[in-house]
């Protein structure tokens, strides 16, 4: 978790560039990451698939004054506030941006090209329309920062307690070789300009406490070696992955919580 999802770029310089505290070129590299290319379809107006600029700023002549983030899995549907088609197209991708102010949403679609040794990834933004209801079950940022403490103070203690190869200094080891991998020898902001220091810090935590789960499901079973002690892993492992998830899109949606878009 400690690589930002695309829908949590896209949200969070989206929101800075309707803020004004960033230039469309910038919002642009810096949502691009590493892909190839992104291009938007499905703009009210356009006929055609069009740039990120292009998109953005048609957005917010419409009215939009923010971007939420959800990162539904299946049986959660965070984040999301309907309807039906936009429900399941987010849940296929298994994230989405939804605009604050307008009754739009964006699901990413994402694939590879080029030769073999030569990839590189394309995505293809949907435009729908969506449903203007609060979203699913995204806690305040101070929900989710109480949460956090106690998933990470928990954490350790449950995989230990299942003797899963998730917990002490293998997985601090695993954590930093994560970070380093994810990294990549840049150096990394988090989150965009004018996000409050809280959000940074929740985002922060939120992707340490994804990167023990995730370290903890990639390193074998440990000693869970029957079917009911594996069960019991997985048990312990998928609330902490749950509160995790909630606190991310918590962190990327601060910039439009309480319905205003801090400046």
């Amino acid at each position: 978790m400690l690589v930002e999802p695309r829908s949590g770029l896209l949200a969070a310089w989206g929101n800075a560039l309707l803020a004004g505290l960033v230039s469309p070129d910038d919002a642009v590299v810096a949502i691009l990451g590493e892909d190839a290319v992104h291009r938007v379809e499905g703009v009210p107006g356009e006929a055609g698939p069009v740039g990120l600029t292009l998109a953005l700023g048609r957005l917010r002549a419409l009215g939009a004054t923010g971007f939420r983030v959800a990162l539904p899995v299946p049986g959660h549907p965070l984040g999301l506030s309907g309807p039906p088609d936009f429900n399941a197209r987010a849940l296929e991708a298994e994230e989405a941006v939804v605009a604050y102010g307008v009754p739009y949403g964006l699901v990413p679609e994402v694939s590879e090209a080029g030769p073999e040794g030569d990839l590189h990834v394309e995505v293809v933004w949907r435009v729908l329309p969506v449903r203007e209801a609060p979203p699913a079950d995204v806690p305040s940022l101070s929900e989710a920062e109480r949460e956090l403490a106690e998933a990470l103070r928990d954490a350790t203690a449950l995989l230990s307690r299942l003797d899963v190869a998730g917990s002490g200094p293998v997985a601090e080891a695993a954590v930093d070789a994560y970070r380093a991998r994810a990294e990549g020898g840049r150096g990394r902001e988090v989150l965009a300009p004018g996000y409050p220091p809280r959000a940074v810090r929740v985002l922060e935590l939120a992707q340490r406490v994804g990167l023990l789960v995730s370290v903890a499901y990639e390193n074998g079973h440990g000693g869970a070696v029957s079917a009911s002690e594996m069960a019991a892993r997985g048990a312990a492992l998928r609330p902490v992955e749950r509160v995790a998830r909630r606190a991310v899109v918590a962190a990327y949606n601060a910039y439009v919580e309480g319905g205003e878009v801090r400046r």
